[in-house]
């Protein structure tokens, strides 16, 4: 008999194949201290002080611990109930009592920032340009020991699509920040945050509660919802992308044939339970992000005062799409299940589907969410997942073949080796592809792959995990971009590489021999086929000679 075989559970999240190596018993991790709620599809309600949500109506008269009611909402009043969005907040102090500062803004300044936004990316934009090439950024720079940057500060805009004042299109922006938001809010009133971890971890404390996100977890912030980001403790530097849609919102793709279950499932999405600072008479400073441009609102009271919530616009650590997303009509944009939760998501969780007989699967298979746009056939854009799995195609050339895809493509490394071109492709970094631009990888990997008579089944990506941002619009990137932070490579591949790629076909003394064989066959075919229309079988026919006498007569 076999002798029995113990898993022993992995206890770094970074070295597991899935989550299910870590053996444990709660869908968070070790690290993570916060209490979720978990579930997809649903109005979630949560409050710090029983009894403190009021039953069966939403704007009691007195509700017993003198809270003020303020619902915001996220879709139209009169939209269809399966897209009406909102959430209602009971709250110590109302998020309109601010203080007035004179001037037309009405409590609003301009704010002095480090940070390089820029949401504009429109052809008439002398500040942004397209990259036809393929390019390359070396990690993104973490702020130095002599200055303090949070988020307000290090936040920077790479490239995008649109404009959030037409409510169409994407940015995609780093993030390096090495201090927290003291007495600091941040208000995105543009478009929904997809908030991706690379270095650090962040203590992401919003209006509905608190998440605590690592590299290789997510959430998404909806528009419109206070937040502040702050580094979780023993965290000194932290670094991530984040991915900004307007005009859309992420959903869970349609799984198609394979059934209810697979990809990202929504069990594994987890929401924020209420909480409410210690001290709330504190004086605190809101920046809003508004079409791109950086104000900010000054209060003497925290805006995390929320003591109790119910609703669905609320954010997580997506929204599963009940509506096909395929449909042939622009109804599936303008009517598909676009209600919205803050959450979190735990990508090792991601259950990736692949080939089991032959052939390279479309990177599609592996998309966690997915934004509709106004074109039902093709998406605003996908985020996709490159992580840990097994590849057992037989007969098979496994890497990606090269190709010109019509997507744009952003990929960056979260940890590990990563799926970059070259070794400047590293965590920290990201590498670009516009549409219709040749590319694919080529390797060592490669020249033992085409030598490969059998491939066995074997497990791939280990101990490593890229994300993907995929549209089908053309990206314009910022001069912080191109110009400012100083690490891009734009040459794409090295030429060199391509001096180690044998040609098998015109450099094989075979070619030209079969080359004039086949020469020679197709002029033989040709003399062939041309006998067949030099027949004219009309010339000598009874038939046609009677006819002609005929007319001669």
């Amino acid at each position: 008999m076999s002798p029995v075989l113990h898993r022993e559970p992995v206890t770094d999240p970074r070295k597991v194949f899935h989550y299910t190596d870590l053996q444990r018993t709660k869908p968070t991790r070790e690290d993570d201290p916060y209490e979720y709620q978990a579930g997809f599809d649903n109005r979630f309600q949560s409050e710090v002080i029983p009894g403190s949500l009021p039953v069966a109506q939403n704007n009691p008269q007195d509700s017993g611990y003198g809270l003020y009611t303020e619902g915001i909402t996220y879709s139209a009043f009169a939209a269809p109930r399966h897209v009406n969005s909102s959430t209602y907040m009971y709250r110590a102090r109302p998020s309109a009592a601010h203080r007035e500062t004179p001037g037309p803004q009405q409590g609003y300044s301009d704010i002095e920032t480090k940070s390089h936004i820029e949401n504009s990316f429109l052809a008439l934009n002398p500040n942004v340009q397209p990259l036809p090439q393929q390019a390359e950024w070396s990690p993104f720079p973490l702020p130095t020991d002599n200055e303090r940057i949070d988020f307000a500060d290090g936040l920077h805009t790479l490239c995008g699509s649109g404009d959030p004042n037409l409510k169409q299109g994407l940015a995609l922006y780093v993030y390096m920040v090495n201090a927290n938001m003291e007495n600091k809010a941040y208000c995105n009133t543009d478009g929904d945050f997809l908030i991706t971890p690379q270095l650090g971890s962040l203590d992401v404390q919003t209006e509905m509660g608190k998440l605590f996100l690592q590299p290789g977890e997510i959430c998404v912030i909806q528009r419109g919802i206070r937040f502040r980001i702050n580094l979780a403790q023993g965290t000194p530097t932290a670094r991530g992308h984040i991915a900004e849609i307007w005009g859309s919102k992420w959903v869970l793709p349609d799984l198609g044939p394979l059934g209810g279950h697979g990809l990202a499932n929504p069990r594994d999405f987890l929401h924020p339970v209420a909480y409410i600072d210690e001290d709330l008479h504190v004086p605190f400073t809101i920046v809003v992000k508004n079409t791109g441009r950086l104000v900010a609102i000054k209060q003497d009271h925290s805006p995390f005062d929320v003591v109790a919530w119910h609703g669905n616009c609320v954010p997580f650590k997506v929204r599963q799409n009940s509506r096909s997303t395929s449909s042939p009509t622009k109804q599936t944009f303008f009517e598909a299940d676009l209600i919205q939760y803050i959450k979190q998501y735990d990508l090792t969780k991601f259950v990736a589907q692949n080939t089991a007989t032959v052939d390279h699967t479309d990177p599609s298979v592996n998309t966690v969410l997915t934004a509709p746009s106004v074109d039902p056939h093709q998406p605003l854009a996908d985020y996709l997942w490159f992580g840990p799995r097994w590849d057992s195609a037989s007969n098979t050339f496994r890497p990606p073949y090269f190709h010109r895809n019509s997507a744009s493509e952003l990929l960056a490394c979260i940890y590990g080796a990563g799926l970059g071109r070259s070794d400047e492709f590293q965590p920290g970094g990201c590498s670009y592809e516009g549409g219709h631009t040749p590319h694919g990888g080529f390797s060592d990997e490669y020249l033992v792959e085409r030598a490969l008579q059998i491939n066995e089944p074997r497990r791939i990506l280990q101990d490593q995990m890229t994300i993907m941002v995929e549209s089908s619009r053309t990206f314009l990137f910022t001069e912080y971009a191109r110009k400012i932070c100083g690490v891009i490579h734009t040459q794409g591949t090295d030429p060199k590489v391509w001096d180690r790629l044998p040609d098998h076909f015109s450099a094989h003394p075979k070619t030209r021999e079969l080359l004039a064989r086949v020469a020679r066959d197709k002029a033989t075919h040709r003399k062939a086929t041309d006998y067949y229309h030099s027949v004219d079988i009309k010339q000598g026919s009874p038939l046609y000679s009677s006819l002609s006498n005929s007319a001669n007569a």
